[in-house]
């Protein structure tokens, strides 16, 4: 990347605050948030590997969910916390498109793992009879490699374009992490493409699976509807509580960040918005769907008294 007739060799991550007094309130809430993070994600894949009555489309969809949001936290939060403590936020040319690479390929594929999910509960509602044919082993990992490739050409796609810009002696990056827009804003050269990539492409990745999950919704709650007793429509549809409130916590925030026009763009916004869908989405998923689902509660208590029975021992 150029810097005029020189090339840039690294960046300056300004972090959530420039408060020096508010730095160690943040690491100490951003490692608790990263260790809630790991093992709960953890223990929902170790509780549907080691548990038969789990080995379902359903719950192999969650532990690929489980299994992205763990590397997605991680692509970001080690770095913050290292940056605090070491008082160093400098992140190298190489590294900020190592980090931006994965970031852009983790949220995206979070997108399509949130519509492959929606699709299960779909089918599971609308077309029970046929669960078995239409999520065979095969369909389901090809609905999970089949995001994972597309994620992967549009990230690289992304930095291709970025590694066409020039950029001014502004090195520093409004962010805790390297995220595409602030980058883009530091360029001085044009980002008419760029900025296109990311409202069409970018946007495209994004809003292709939410008007799946919206038009898989609508399909669910025309067949709820038709359950005579309201006590069926209640157990029927409780079987989507978990995924609607994961839904919801993760577009809400994602949604402040890419679907705003870039003339109302805001760093402070921009950052609020990161934290909520990389940091505390992730955190959540585990609560939100152990809490609310009856297997998943009794395979991770069978789990941890397993493992503290092999521990005694």
């Amino acid at each position: 990347m150029l810097q005029g007739n020189r090339t840039i060799s690294e960046f300056f991550l300004l972090g959530l605050t420039a408060v020096s007094e508010q730095q160690q309130y943040i690491f100490e809430l951003f490692l608790c948030m990263y260790l809630v993070t790991m093992v709960g994600n953890l223990l929902i894949i170790l509780a549907i590997v080691n548990d038969a009555h789990l080995h379902s489309p359903m719950y192999f969809f969650l532990a690929s969910l489980s299994f992205t949001d763990i590397c997605f936290i991680s692509t970001t939060v080690p770095k913050m916390l290292a940056d605090i403590q070491s008082q160093s936020p400098v992140i190298s040319f190489a590294g900020c498109l190592t980090q931006m690479y994965f970031f852009m390929l983790l949220v995206d594929l979070d997108n399509f793992l949130l519509a492959a999910m929606a699709y299960d509960r779909c089918v599971a509602i609308c077309r029970p009879l046929h669960y078995a044919a239409l999520l065979s082993l095969k369909r389901c990992a090809l609905l999970v490699v089949t995001p994972c490739v597309v994620c992967n050409l549009v990230s690289v796609l992304h930095l291709g374009l970025l590694g066409l810009l020039n950029f001014c002696d502004q090195r520093e990056i409004p962010h805790f992490f390297c995220d595409l827009e602030p980058i883009l804003r530091l360029a001085c050269s044009d980002t008419q493409i760029n900025d296109l990539t990311v409202l069409v492409i970018g946007g495209s990745v994004i809003f292709i699976p939410f008007t799946f999950i919206c038009v898989s919704y609508c399909l669910i709650v025309c067949t709820v509807l038709r359950i005579p007793s309201a006590k069926g429509k209640w157990k029927t549809f409780s079987t989507c509580g978990s995924h609607f409130l994961a839904v919801s916590l993760f577009y809400g925030s994602i949604g402040g960040v890419y679907f705003l026009p870039s003339s109302a763009y805001s760093a402070e916004r921009d950052k609020v918005a990161a934290v909520m869908y990389s940091v505390v989405t992730p955190m959540m998923n585990p609560f939100i769907y152990s809490l609310r689902n009856k297997d998943m509660k009794a395979a991770v208590r069978r789990l941890l008294i397993r493992k503290t029975y092999f521990w005694r021992w």
